[in-house]
């Protein structure tokens, strides 16, 4: 499984933000300086939108963009499926695998 593009991650949470504050399109867009329709574009992730427009629409919906960028981080970890982990302890007595979190990293050695 692939990831999503980036543009699809940051649209839908700047989409989710823009609605949690009851805000229009045309609002944050203007407060962006974009139109509302690039905006729109940009929440449906159909436009790749440029550090200076991520940065100016963060700006107007009152968000740091590095809150932005750990925010699409957290989505797309947690967007991706975990395989199942077999302890070698579990082996030995016939549990069944244990799942790992996303990003967990163990090591198995048989001896």
């Amino acid at each position: 499984m692939t990831d999503p593009p980036l543009r699809e991650v940051f649209g839908k949470l700047l989409r989710r933000v823009r609605l949690r504050q009851g805000r229009t399109l045309a609002e944050v867009a203007s407060a962006a300086r974009v139109s509302a329709q690039y905006l729109s574009e940009v929440e449906r992730g159909r436009k790749e939108p440029s550090s200076e427009v991520l940065a100016a629409v963060c700006a107007a919906l009152g968000i740091d963009l590095p809150d932005l960028l750990a925010a699409a981080g957290r989505d797309l970890l947690a967007a991706r499926p975990v395989a199942p982990v077999l302890r070698l302890a579990d082996a030995r007595i016939g549990r069944p695998p244990s799942i790992g979190r996303p990003g967990e990293v163990r090591l198995l050695v048989a001896a």
